[in-house]
């Protein structure tokens, strides 16, 4: 096991509590996009423009362009297929609970999800290229994302969920070329950059920890649904190029991966503390919250949501801002005042609200979908895509 020196203390310890996780996590870490990394790598010499219309071509399914294109790309998409464990059938309880509880879900997402994800070395490649600072923006990207596979119809071949999720994982293979090309990845210390690992990771998190804290938040799904909810975020990483060996099968399963991921993980550093930290100050400006007081009220409140949600020791870890004594009843005077307002409101004003809501804070270029790539590891020296 080629082990990265960063993992080395966590993964000899976790081996002894599970030694098939922690093996398949910590090889993963020196694994990407096995399908679409040497495509990229082999297409590299192409004009950036060309490649852009290609790849958007093949998402699109615009036969007339894609059959110009080199024919490892057209091998690609000719050769995506579903999974035989797809049921678009089994989406739709998931997807009706979802436009239920948009709002706590993306309050769940975003004060504990995103921000417990960036517990791990995932947070060095958004500090290196410097999307940090694009921090607003990336939040309306997760918004959308969100938004779309959850969409009736959003992840079959022709919706925009299927289309994004494949956009991101080309995304995530230049990304990873950019950065096993700088001198300012180690990968002796931290593996593959965007490893699968990380990503197998972040969705079991985006999965089954969503539902925990989203229930945490007010938030109510049945069985059904929450079973549901793991398939469309299931199929969503498929799509997203995950691979299957670090792909989970069951909440039992993705529980099992981000523990495991816990137990490997070194300790946060200041990667993970700065864009935690970033993360949560953004909240008011993807709200579109503009007065300084509410800001100010809407970013404690987010600290004090995240804290409850994530745990006092990572919370700490992170270093957010202590809380009182009177602040430890956050969580359950939020949970009593959403469950409150449903009973108020009616679910369907309530389902109404969330999707205008979600349109809202979330970003939707004039110029549709865009397919082009980053062209520079830093994002400041990159083209705009």
């Amino acid at each position: 096991m080629n082990v990265p020196t960063a993992y080395a203390e966590g993964y000899g310890t976790a081996r002894a509590t599970d030694p098939e996780a922690v093996d398949n996590y910590v090889k993963h870490t020196r694994i990407g996009d096995p399908e679409l990394d040497p495509i990229m790598e082999e297409l590299s010499s192409i004009p950036p423009g060309e490649l852009h219309r290609f790849i958007g071509a093949g998402i699109e399914g615009r036969d007339d362009v894609l059959k110009t294109a080199p024919e490892p790309l057209r091998n690609f998409f000719k050769n995506l297929e579903e999974p035989p464990w797809l049921d678009y059938e089994a989406l739709r309880p998931g997807i009706r609970a979802f436009h239920g509880n948009v709002d706590l879900m993306l309050a769940a997402f975003v004060t504990g999800v995103l921000v417990e994800g960036f517990s791990t070395l995932i947070a060095k490649s958004f500090n290196i290229t410097g999307r940090v600072a694009s921090t607003r923006r990336r939040l309306q990207q997760n918004n959308r994302h969100m938004m779309d596979i959850f969409f009736p119809g959003g992840l079959q071949r022709e919706g925009d969920g299927w289309k994004l999720s494949a956009r991101i994982r080309f995304v995530h293979t230049r990304i990873r070329s950019l950065l096993n090309k700088s001198e300012e990845w180690d990968h002796d210390a931290w593996g593959t950059p965007v490893s699968a690992a990380h990503l197998g990771f972040a969705i079991s998190v985006f999965s089954q920890r969503l539902i925990e804290y989203s229930l945490m938040l007010g938030a109510k799904f049945n069985e059904e649904e929450q079973r549901s909810v793991l398939q469309v975020w299931r199929y969503a990483g498929y799509v997203m190029g995950i691979p299957e060996t670090i792909l989970y099968t069951s909440a039992e399963d993705a529980k099992r991966i981000y523990k495991t991921s816990y137990m490997c993980e070194p300790e946060a550093d200041i990667d993970s503390i700065t864009v935690a930290n970033m993360l949560i100050k953004a909240i008011p400006s993807v709200a579109n919250v503009q007065d300084p007081q509410e800001q100010q009220q809407l970013v404690g409140l987010a600290y004090r949501l995240s804290r409850a949600l994530i745990g006092e020791r990572l919370a700490t870890a992170f270093d957010f801002p202590k809380r009182s004594f009177w602040e430890r009843g956050t969580l359950l005077q939020y949970r009593s005042k959403q469950r409150f307002l449903r009973t108020l409101a009616g679910i369907q004003r309530v389902r109404a609200h969330n999707f205008t809501q979600l349109l809202q804070i979330s970003v939707y270029d004039d110029e549709g979908l865009s397919y082009k790539m980053p062209d520079h590891v830093h994002t400041s020296k990159s083209i705009s895509w």
